[in-house]
């Protein structure tokens, strides 16, 4: 699919991952829809995008009706959506016993909510929507591509609702994409493994150090927000990715902290 013209929907748009995406494809001509909890943070966007192709909207991944009604915002600005990019997520850690203390459920179903619920409640109401677009050449009428982790198969200590919840988004690609194919509409995920985002920021500089030295292969550093973006638009222009979960980690292999 050709990103030039297109609309597209990033959750989690305002940091990260999302904002690099989002920025990726304005770039490359589409125009934006982004979501995030706070539209407050949206400036370094509103910076690099015209304001004729962004839309800014604050909700939860996980709140049908708010979702809905940005997606609604989205249909009534620009006409349609194309495509999606699911970004938005929470790393909230706790280990299963913790000096005696079982998990917090808050904790559990917090994390599941936003990375696993919220990424199928997008989905499910972008995928709606992409069903009413005039197809492509292709047959082609939508795109959606989520965010899993290498943590989905290597979670470490303290990850038991992250790694499940990522898990999760890579269990829910293939069933969804045969769900979607008679519309034209593809799933692709992307498992990123250590990137340099918000989630590691705080990190002292000798334990990310240490941290590169003992888990990744090559290149011996953290993956950067633009190289996780570019993969999207690949995704995007590339009709022929469908239906897998793409590691994007440099070769790593997570210890167990």
């Amino acid at each position: 699919m050709n990103v030039e013209g297109k609309v597209a929907v990033v959750t989690g748009a305002a940091s990260g991952l999302g904002l690099a995406s989002a920025k990726a494809l304005a770039q490359a001509g589409a125009s934006i829809v982004a979501v995030d909890l706070d539209a407050s943070r949206f400036a370094r966007l509103q910076e690099v995008v015209p304001e004729a192709r962004l839309l800014v909207q604050a909700a939860s991944v996980a709140d049908e009706a708010a979702v809905a009604q940005a997606l609604d915002a989205a249909v009534a600005r620009f006409g349609a959506i194309h495509i999606v990019v699911n970004c938005a997520g929470v790393a909230d850690a706790a280990k299963t016993v913790s000096k005696g203390q079982p998990f917090p459920m808050a904790t559990w179903d917090k994390v599941i909510a936003v990375n696993l619920t919220g990424t199928f409640n997008v989905i499910r109401l972008a995928a709606a929507r992409m069903t009413g677009n005039e197809p492509n050449a292709d047959g082609e009428r939508g795109v959606i591509v989520n965010t899993s982790s290498g943590a989905a198969w290597q979670g470490q200590i303290g990850q038991a609702a992250y790694a499940a919840s990522k898990a999760g988004v890579m269990g829910l690609t293939l069933p969804v994409a045969r769900d979607l194919a008679p519309y034209g509409i593809r799933v692709v995920s992307i498992a990123p493994g250590l990137f340099d985002t918000a989630m590691v920021a705080g990190m002292p500089e000798n334990v990310s150090r240490s941290i590169i030295e003992r888990m990744v292969l090559f290149p011996s550093r953290m993956g950067r927000a633009d190289e996780f973006a570019a993969l999207v638009r690949t995704i995007v222009e590339n009709s022929y990715f469908n239906a897998t979960t793409i590691s994007l980690d440099a070769g790593a292999r997570m210890s167990a902290r």
